[in-house]
């Protein structure tokens, strides 16, 4: 419900609508309550509780019944209760509160729940004019404030809004209270008061940077994420490398024939070794060859023989 007055029939998604749409009513008001059909087959009737009976039908001792509405003339307390729709089959609609007051103010408030985000207008109302005057509002027992009109509006209301609500006019006395239930707006519907088409626009390019620095940031990440990994990878290769080699000498000994010495015929060389090492920067080479002297033979001089002529 919007705006600063209330519709005289307001829908309820149950199926059940009430004439003229307020919960409070002055004694010997008038009130007509009609269950919507959608399948007439379905023989939906109204019903209430009060304080002189539960699940009492219309025209069972209150009300006029025409059709699957019920005409209520002349209220009285006791028709204080909750009503709701019936079918013959035992299905329910949700129920309504409506309080008959022997009092000179009530408070016109919505009799079915509104929805969040929407306007809801208040009114405290005298039985006798003039109706517009200052009235004090309360929620739960505390003041809200003081409207020096009798009317106090709600705007684009949340479910803390929810709650009981009552007035009061000086020299009149107090209202009766009501319950003002929020309910939670579908994802269908549509808020009541839509932001502009251009604000939307700037509010949405504001957050491309943040977008697009958050990519950048993410991609840096896994890019060093990637060269740690390899690091790590190549370290470990290097070091197991290293623990597996093992130092390894290679030795070239040559053994050549050694000639003798024309000083020394009679003396015999042996194999003599020739040892060859190549070293680079982490082995060393060397190999080893043996060869065998061949004894040569040295001929003997001519004896020699001196003699003494006289």
């Amino acid at each position: 419900m919007r705006g600063t007055s209330l519709p005289r029939s307001l829908f309820l998604p149950a199926g059940l609508t009430v004439s003229p749409s307020r919960s409070q009513f002055f004694k010997g008001e008038s009130v007509s309550l009609s269950c919507e059909e959608d399948d007439s087959s379905a023989g939906w009737t109204l019903r209430r509780n009060t304080t002189r009976g539960t699940r009492t039908q219309c025209k069972d001792g209150w009300g006029k019944a025409a059709g699957s509405t019920c005409n209520m003339t002349h209220l009285l307390p006791h028709d204080t209760g909750v009503y709701w729709c019936e079918s013959r089959e035992g299905a329910s609609s949700s129920s309504v509160q409506i309080t008959v007051t022997g009092g000179s103010v009530i408070l016109q408030s919505p009799v079915l729940p509104v929805m969040e985000g929407d306007d809801v207008t208040l009114s405290c109302r005298t039985k006798t004019p003039p109706s517009s005057l200052p009235a004090a509002f309360y929620k739960d027992g505390s003041l809200i404030r003081t409207e020096p009109a009798g009317h106090m509006t709600l705007h684009q209301v949340t479910s803390s809004d929810g709650g009981l609500y009552q007035c009061s006019i000086s020299g009149h006395g107090e209202s009766p209270s009501s319950r003002i239930s929020v309910s939670e707006r579908s994802s269908t519907s549509s808020p009541s008061t839509a932001p502009p088409p251009t604000s939307t626009s700037s509010s949405s390019s504001q957050f491309v940077p943040y977008g697009l620095l958050s990519l950048t940031a993410a991609i840096v990440l896994v890019l060093l994420l990637v060269l740690l990994v390899i690091h790590h990878i190549n370290r470990k290769s290097k070091a197991n490398q290293e623990d597996g080699e093992e130092s390894i000498t290679y030795s070239d000994i040559e053994i050549l024939q050694q000639k003798q010495r024309k000083d020394k015929p009679n003396q015999d060389s042996g194999p003599s070794a020739v040892i060859s090492t190549r070293t680079t920067d982490d082995v060393s080479y060397s190999q080893i060859i043996i060869r065998e002297n061949r004894r040569r033979e040295f001929s003997r001089e001519p004896a020699v023989v001196y003699s003494t002529l006289r």
